[in-house]
């Protein structure tokens, strides 16, 4: 397995954290399956085939040109997407013939706080690039101190916490990227020294792997306060958690403060934790940092409920629930496509990949018709001879259900949300019936609601 070093060292502790997850994952639903007579589950992969294969990495850095085998070498360009990430430029030689394909990867967002823009690319026979956001700008670039200092001074003023999900990779170290400045700059005011706990292990330990990989992956802003001799990710009155017990002493603080936390879609993890303790509370914001899927609590939050469960206990939504607009890890359509003109000669093909079908087609169909690219769409299956820049074989265009399993749970809750709905309707349609038919709807609804009240 070949990847840039900061790659290799954030998937070290990725894939220990998720072996671990799933070991107690399996243990739950084995524990659950065997007193209802279900099926055993097994996880997708145990700590043993984790450190199997992470004994496999072998690390490069940026431009380090290598021969992963006679007839092919590869070099990593910066991708800007995430500590680590790289476009891959790979040189294949058959039969006397060279090529150079290039695969974008993940683009990253420019002027993007931490971390290098992405690397422009001259050269390339073939090019395979993603178009996550093809058919969409991010709009003017907000002021994220400003904002951030805003949420924060309105919701200490009140005596509340701001309450950030956040991935464990990437978004975290930018918060605390902000906030540093924020701490800096003395923008809080009557809040001298309020604390920002970050409480995810994950978190702490990608922290750590930014920490050592600064050099050739930091941006010069933050090399800049490097030389200087401060840390970019660090500041007074910034709080860890590890153990569970430090994670409870948290929400025992009773001063203003930030507590950022994963899972960043509020489906796992410690966020939970503290979302109860902070959902009831006008005083405190909720504050949304990266996107959210559908079916996900984070999605269901953001779009207005007015309660949810957590561990089993319904939840009254009266803190405030808030977006940090713009920040975003992945070029929006302007930003690739000056990755995609950044090729001094168009290239012979242009495959455009890992974007919704709709979004392919309509950046595929802009790049041919408007820029002059021989650009294709292809799906799965399908066949190149890249000497002769030939389709071989074209891939049957076949839907994808893209809902997780995750999601689907989600629509078959939101369709016992909907009982619930028409059952209230029927209640009120029924109020003018005599009493005795209403004391025998009463008596129904009220055998069944003792059925499920676990």
């Amino acid at each position: 397995i070949h990847s840039t070093s900061a790659t290799a060292a954030l998937c070290d502790i990725m894939l220990r954290d998720n072996a671990h997850i799933q070991l107690m994952e399996s243990e739950w639903r084995n524990r659950k399956g065997r007193r209802s007579g279900g099926q055993s589950y097994e996880p997708l992969y145990d700590m043993e085939d984790t450190l199997k294969t992470l004994r496999n990495f072998v690390s490069h850095e940026y431009e380090e040109r290598f021969v992963l085998y006679d007839g092919m070498e590869v070099r990593f360009r910066d991708g800007g997407h995430l500590l680590g990430s790289a476009s891959i430029e790979v040189w294949v030689t058959e039969e006397g013939i060279t090529k150079k394909i290039v695969f974008s990867g993940d683009i990253g967002n420019r002027d993007q706080p931490l971390i290098n823009d992405p690397q422009y690319i001259t050269e390339a026979d073939y090019v395979v690039m993603e178009s996550t956001y093809g058919d969409r700008n991010h709009g003017e670039r907000p002021d994220y101190i400003g904002e951030l200092g805003r949420i924060l001074q309105t919701t200490f003023d009140r005596g509340g916490n701001v309450v950030i999900p956040s991935f464990a990779v990437g978004r975290t170290q930018v918060l605390l990227y902000f906030l540093r400045k924020i701490k800096d700059s003395n923008i809080i005011k009557g809040h001298n020294g309020f604390k920002v706990y970050v409480d995810s292990p994950l978190a702490v330990e990608s922290t750590q792997v930014f920490h050592e990989n600064m050099i050739g992956y930091f941006d010069e802003e933050a090399m800049e306060l490097v030389r200087k001799g401060k840390n970019p990710l660090s500041f007074p009155d910034l709080k860890i958690a590890i153990t569970s017990e430090e994670s409870k002493a948290i929400n025992f603080d009773e001063s203003p403060k930030v507590i950022i936390s994963a899972s960043g879609m509020c489906d796992a993890g410690r966020i939970r934790h503290h979302l109860k303790h902070n959902l009831w509370r006008k005083e405190s914001t909720i504050l949304f940092v990266g996107h959210q899927s559908k079916g996900t609590l984070g999605q269901i939050l953001q779009d207005g409920a007015s309660e949810v469960k957590l561990f089993g206990e319904t939840i009254r939504v009266n803190a405030e629930i808030g977006r940090l607009s713009g920040v975003s890890g992945h070029a929006d359509r302007e930003g690739l496509l000056m990755w995609l003109q950044s090729f001094t000669k168009k290239p012979e093909r242009v495959f455009i990949v890992h974007g919704d079908d709709k979004v392919c087609e309509q950046f595929t169909d802009y790049i041919s018709k408007e820029l002059g690219y021989n650009a294709t769409a292809p799906y799965s299956g399908t066949v190149y001879d890249l000497k002769r820049n030939l389709c071989l074989v074209k891939g049957a265009r076949i839907p994808v259900d893209r809902r997780t399993e995750l999601q689907k749970h989600r629509s078959i809750f939101d369709r016992l949300v909907n009982a619930g709905k028409r059952l209230t309707a029927i209640i009120q349609r029924n109020k003018d019936s005599s009493n005795k038919e209403l004391a025998r709807f009463a008596d129904q609804i009220n055998s069944l609601c003792d059925k499920w009240d676990r």
